[in-house]
């Protein structure tokens, strides 16, 4: 009788959990035409990220409806750039919809797959956009708003812009191209940000390299008009419209991580997470230590994988890397420290993830170089 009950039980938080699995895919259209605003203004196709509630975090859903919409765009002769944009004061995309994913994993729904996918193949075409793609990351900018801006051809920060690839910290890795972008940033910077989820505001979102402009969020109404106006512009025309508005909001600043790089450069300079950590030690200035004090609160296997991620994706093109990425995160999929870092970060909000395996030197080489093996049938093909 106990163990038929024990079973009933489990039976229904399986179906709860597919329930919000279905929720989340089975919106009405109603909903899915208020979760992204596709438009039309002059030459300009305009996708406007609208969930500012939820700080305009990326769907399946918004997806399904943004990608065939880019390539009408582009195959479009009326129309000469797209526009992307968050709405509301607080977030242009704060990251994709991780916990309808983790809640697809944990009963094997087939969305914790097509997220993914369908997340990476809009990212590739955002990298291999025919006609000049501007995104607008006027706020918080994260995960897969990262995906969604930094591939394109030009991003233009403001004062509101908050940057990060904060992954390590929910068992994850920084995804959608990060593995292209951030080792082609300065020196070890892209590493950096990548193990340790370093938060970078304003204008040190430019300085960093991650965005082509910074303008003020007071003058992003007036620059998506200029850019409207525009009569079937070049890319050119929009850099150098871009440039006006960009060298008029100049002024005299100190990269926030300026007085560090040396640091940065010199002891992330290694073969190994552990051998990173060890300088860190090694080094005990305050910076040094407040950052290995970080990386000890990170998931080792996060961390290893993020490592050979960079690594391997410094060599590799946009495509070759989000196919690399895609084997990864279904590795994710399969494991326990995604699920444990959301539950920790996201759902119960503890900040305290019990890692599994709990160190670095537990994560084998072995282990890892399966996360990296190909999906077969199930590889991404782009």
């Amino acid at each position: 009788m106990r163990s038929w009950v024990f079973s009933a039980q489990l039976r229904l938080r399986a179906l709860s959990r597919l329930q919000i699995v279905q929720k989340h895919l089975m919106s009405t259209n109603a909903n899915l035409e208020k979760e992204v605003i596709l438009t039309k203004s002059g030459s300009a196709g305009i996708i406007t990220l609208n969930r500012p509630k939820a700080l305009n975090a990326l769907n399946l859903s918004m997806i399904r409806q943004i990608y065939p919409q880019l390539k009408k765009w582009e195959e479009d002769n009326e129309t000469s750039l797209v526009i992307i944009k968050g709405a509301g004061e607080k977030a242009f995309c704060a990251g994709g919809d991780i916990r309808a994913v983790t809640e697809a994993g944990k009963v094997g729904d087939r969305l914790a797959e097509d997220f993914f996918r369908e997340e990476y193949i809009l990212n590739n075409a955002i990298g291999n956009c025919q006609i000049p793609y501007v995104a607008l990351i006027d706020g918080i900018t994260m995960g897969g708003g990262v995906g969604l801006s930094v591939h394109g051809h030009f991003q233009v920060a403001t004062e509101k812009t908050l940057f990060a690839m904060p992954e390590t910290g929910i068992g994850l890795f920084p995804d959608v191209g990060g593995g292209f972008f951030l080792p082609r940033l300065e020196g070890k910077l892209g590493l950096y940000l990548a193990l340790t989820g370093f938060r970078i505001k304003g204008r040190d979102v430019h300085q960093a390299g991650i965005a082509t402009h910074f303008v003020k969020s007071e003058k992003i109404p007036d620059l998506e008009r200029d850019l409207v106006s525009l009569k079937s512009p070049s890319k050119e025309d929009i850099a150098d419209l871009l440039n006006s508005y960009h060298f008029k909001c100049k002024a005299d600043h100190k990269f926030v991580l300026a007085e560090h790089m040396d640091k940065i450069n010199r002891l992330f300079k290694t073969n190994s997470v552990e051998e990173i950590l060890e300088n860190l030690k090694e080094d005990s200035s305050p910076f040094a230590l407040q950052n290995l004090e970080t990386l000890k609160k990170m998931s080792p296997t996060s961390m290893k994988i993020t490592f050979q991620q960079l690594r391997e994706g410094a060599t590799k093109n946009l495509t070759e890397v989000l196919v690399m990425e895609y084997r990864l995160s279904q590795s994710c999929m399969r494991g326990h420290d995604f699920y444990e870092g959301v539950r920790a970060v996201l759902i119960d909000k503890d900040q305290s993830p019990k890692w599994k395996p709990a160190t670095l030197e537990e994560v084998t080489e072995e282990y890892l170089k399966s996360c990296f093996q190909s999906l077969g049938s199930k590889e991404l093909k782009l």
